[in-house]
């Protein structure tokens, strides 16, 4: 008989998904032979999530519970939103929600490999591979989050499920009415940080930096003095075509409207001009002054405390500011945002083409 040995278990369980019991057991049945245990777990139905490995999970739902001092939220993805609605997709949610207050694993992988504790004869990853089999399609536990706190947590579900929000701060006086506002306010408007210190000093400087370069690459909102100094230099150094050339010529006076009878092509030379002189451009003021705007713009955009309150009542009363005349002793500190299948490529489906396809 051959020897069952670990690097063989994780071998089979990379190339079928089964739990690693299931796959001990598929090779000591199968006296090692790792195509006939992948074989036997397939007609057992636990390699059925193999055959789903390369299609898009997308789909899905956020769950979000509080117990006590602790808040949980969790996303489990699907193919389909029908799948997403179904009874034992939305069940098998809240058990994992279980797991995640249960559970000491800090990552999906780790969760992975818990007990799982609607039963213990499994592992998450078993009882994953299992509703698979069971529903048809591709599912994955893509990512959770715990917070405990000494202050208030606050969870809002917005869309039935597509986004899911946690907010967290102390304890003080009106801190829950106004969180679940902010959860609200995170769910419509996405920042990224709580505040501009949130940020290290690598993202100010990478966001000043992209900042800069996609200002050099769209030379028409250039500064007139360092447009035209672009333009003159396209104009000596002959980088015209004939129709861009007379273009140019006819328009010069008059820069608010001379990009828009210059050709693609043109515009990309002044661009390349722009980033080959970047170093000087830099450290002209004005330019400066115009990169400045443009990040305390952004700034405003993705820091939560800056964007203005959705429910400002003038349009212009910031977050901070709300918070303020809530409870000047009210801190925000943390909110976590989870929207269903953000970052994931879709597969953009063609029916006509699948149905010419089976058809052939």
């Amino acid at each position: 008989m051959a020897q069952v040995t670990a690097a063989l278990v994780k071998q089979l369980r990379e190339l079928t998904g089964a739990g690693v019991l299931a796959c001990k057991n598929a090779l000591v049945d199968n006296d090692g032979d790792i195509d006939a245990a992948v074989e036997e777990l397939r007609k057992k139905g636990e390699a059925t999530a193999v055959k789903k490995a390369n299609r898009i999970a997308a789909e899905g739902i956020v769950k979000v519970v509080v117990r006590d001092n602790t808040a949980v939220m969790v996303e489990v993805n699907s193919e389909t939103d029908f799948v997403a609605k179904n009874d034992k997709f939305q069940d098998f949610v809240s058990a994992v929600v279980d797991q995640v207050f249960a559970t000491e694993a800090t990552d999906v992988e780790g969760l992975m490999e818990d007990k799982w504790l609607a039963d213990p004869s499994k592992t998450v990853r078993e009882a994953l591979v299992a509703l698979i089999a069971t529903i048809g399609e591709k599912i994955t536990i893509r990512r959770f989050v715990k917070i405990v706190t000494d202050g208030i947590v606050v969870p809002y579900i917005h869309g039935g499920g597509r986004i899911g929000v946690i907010a967290e701060a102390n304890a003080v006086d009106g801190a829950e009415d106004a969180l679940k506002n902010i959860a609200m306010q995170v769910a419509a408007m996405n920042p990224q940080y709580v505040s501009r210190s949130d940020m290290s000093d690598e993202e100010v400087a990478k966001l000043r930096e992209i900042t800069v370069d996609s200002a050099l690459n769209t030379p028409e909102s250039l500064p007139k003095p360092i447009l035209t100094k672009l333009l003159a230099k396209a104009t000596e150094d002959g980088l015209w075509s004939e129709a861009d050339a007379a273009a140019y010529e006819e328009q010069k006076n008059n820069l608010n409207y001379l990009f828009n009878f210059l050709s693609a092509e043109a515009k990309t030379t002044v661009a390349g001009l722009a980033m080959a002189d970047k170093e000087t451009i830099a450290a002209d003021k004005i330019f400066n002054g115009l990169v400045e705007g443009r990040v305390s713009k952004q700034l405003k955009e993705i820091c939560l405390l800056d964007q203005v309150y959705v429910k400002a009542e003038d349009g212009k009363q910031s977050v901070a500011q709300y918070l303020k005349a809530v409870n000047g002793d009210l801190a925000l500190k943390k909110f976590v945002r989870f929207e269903v299948g953000e970052g994931i490529e879709k597969r953009q489906e063609n029916f006509a083409e699948e149905v010419a396809k089976q058809m052939a």
